[in-house]
């Protein structure tokens, strides 16, 4: 049995990469350097089609040309040239477009999406918190119903395309009342950026993904209309949580871009370096380390647009969930093992920042902590293998 994409989805994936090539590739290392998000860039993105993968035509998006596994090709495309620019598609849709698909009412869609879609704006999703990670249901964000008003106060960090001059919103988790079993009843509301007591906090400092817009936020006394909370009250978090399994999906995409940027990057490099009368690649030190590459490359691939496929098929909740767990555990750890191998070819220069390898090594790391860590994905497996794992 084989899988394959499309000859839809091959003729997409070219018109991707050609514009990835010809308006990143190029101005990625400056980025990287100057710790610059390219909003026009963006701006290109939207008029592509790459935000409205996943969205109905009424709002501007593909509609029935587009599924899931469009959004996943797309984001390893760009994540082959920029792991910043794969990482801004990949929230601004799976996080910020997909949960008002899912959870919003019709006016929230027709106010909030069409901009969206268009990628004249991005929208922000808070879960993370200083003391709330893995563990989200720990949050301390809470929100008050006073009157016709919600009143948000707390903190959340990492917080991907949450600051940018085209940021347009923030959905964040906050404990709204407590469930009859004494756990924090956690929903989700959107805070629209500039209201008052939301305040983007700096930018990080982060060791990789400099061109991707990322920081802490904080919300003092923040009030927001009761309209604004996104699906049912109390079911927030179970939101969140289904946010992130097909999330887990789209970071695996972003994983085999960079898997197949270190693959390129180390057959180019061992056919052209020069040692002891020949190229390198020629030596089965080499040759064999490059060959563990192309075996990472495509086990993560089928593994990530199998999970893809399964929910563009409306398979089971379940069996999609394993899946996107089982991709992202794989494909992110053979992406950080991608780089180092692809960093040891290069040798010296690996280590030089005007090389790519270099920065596709600091970007790496983080695809295994993001959207759950590989300790999270291996508790997920686990559990649905019907292990009692705490």
């Amino acid at each position: 049995m084989t899988f394959e994409l499309s000859r839809e989805h091959e003729e997409f994936r070219r018109s991707v990469r050609e514009f990835a090539e010809a308006q990143i590739a190029p101005h990625a290392a400056q980025w990287d350097r100057e710790h610059h998000f390219p909003v026009d860039v963006v701006h290109q993105m939207g008029k592509l089609g790459l935000f409205g993968l996943t969205a109905p035509e009424e709002y501007g998006g593909a509609g029935d040309d587009g599924d899931f596994t469009s959004l996943c090709v797309a984001i390893e495309e760009l994540g082959r040239v920029d792991q910043s620019m794969g990482i801004t598609l990949q929230a601004g849709v799976g996080l910020g477009i997909n949960p008002l698909l899912a959870y919003g009412t019709t006016e929230q869609k027709e106010r909030w999406l069409p901009a969206l879609v268009a990628g004249e704006a991005l929208a922000g999703f808070g879960l993370t918190e200083p003391g709330a990670g893995s563990d989200a249901g720990a949050t301390q964000t809470k929100a008050e119903l006073v009157g016709d008003e919600w009143v948000v106060n707390g903190a959340k960090q990492f917080i991907t395309n949450s600051g940018s001059e085209i940021t347009s919103l923030v959905t964040v988790t906050a404990r709204t009342g407590s469930r009859d079993d004494g756990r924090p009843a956690i929903s989700a509301i959107m805070v629209p950026s500039g209201t008052p007591g939301f305040t983007a906090e700096k930018a990080y400092d982060k060791l990789g993904w400099h061109a991707s817009d990322t920081h802490p936020l904080s919300f003092e006394d923040v009030h927001v209309p009761a309209d604004h909370l996104l699906g049912d009250e109390g079911r927030g978090y179970a939101q969140f949580l289904a946010t992130l399994d097909d999330g887990r999906i789209a970071i695996s995409a972003l994983s085999v871009g960079c898997i197949q940027a270190c693959l390129d990057m180390a057959v180019a490099y061992a056919g052209e370096r020069q040692t002891f009368g020949g190229p390198i690649g020629r030596k089965q030190g080499v040759a064999f380390q490059i060959a563990d590459l192309e075996v990472m490359l495509q086990a993560s691939r089928l593994l990530t647009y199998k999970a893809a496929a399964l929910k563009d098929a409306g398979a089971p909740h379940q069996e999609v969930k394993r899946a996107a767990s089982v991709a992202k555990l794989y494909s992110t750890e053979s992406a950080v093992t991608a780089t180092r191998i692809a960093t040891q070819v290069f040798g010296g220069y690996g280590f030089m920042e005007e090389y790519p390898v270099a920065r596709f090594y600091r970007d790496a790391k983080v695809l295994e902590i993001g959207e759950g860590t590989s300790e999270v994905q291996r508790m997920l497996i686990a559990r649905s293998l019907g292990l009692p794992v705490e």
